[in-house]
């Protein structure tokens, strides 16, 4: 499941240091010396036009129904901008001599079919006890594609009753 806690602190991290690279150095007297000649810097938050939000960079419905079609998997890297979700290898607790991996790529702005697209990894343990890449089945693959298209309809359905 998605870490809360690392994403609030390296968004504060992150305000923090921006906060830190302000250019406002000026003492009092400078100041009084630019009004009293006219000069005056322009106000960014003072616009005429609405600002434009920046979002994620891809469609939020498949963004969201990847994390939770993935919810039971620890993840590893998450970039919302580009799009990326990489997993840590994961074991299901019935069948210990195998792992997965997953990557996911959104690939769209639109909820399109052809807008995700999964790479699955698996390793089978030896019985030397060492990991060893195993071939994966390409229907993995399809299903866990699936499994987030359906539930990026489920999301996408249940925001147009609302």
């Amino acid at each position: 499941m998605f870490d809360r806690w690392k994403f609030a602190a390296a968004l504060a991290a992150s305000t923090l240091a921006l906060s830190a690279c302000s250019t406002a150095r000026d003492d009092a007297d400078s100041a009084s010396a630019r009004e009293s000649s006219g000069f005056r810097l322009p106000n960014p938050l003072a616009r005429s036009e609405p600002a434009e939000v920046e979002g994620i960079g891809v469609n939020g419905f498949l963004w969201r129904a990847s994390l939770d079609t993935l919810s039971f998997m620890p993840l590893s890297e998450v970039d919302p901008f580009g799009g990326v979700i990489i997993t840590d290898w994961y074991s299901n607790p019935q069948m210990p001599q195998e792992r997965f991996k997953l990557t996911v790529y959104i690939l769209d702005t639109r909820l399109r079919a052809d807008a995700v697209a999964v790479n699955v990894f698996r390793q089978v343990r030896s019985d030397a006890g060492e990991w060893m890449d195993a071939q994966a089945s390409t229907e993995t693959a399809y299903d866990i594609e699936n499994a987030i298209l359906t539930r990026a309809r489920q999301l996408r359905i249940a925001q147009l009753e609302d």
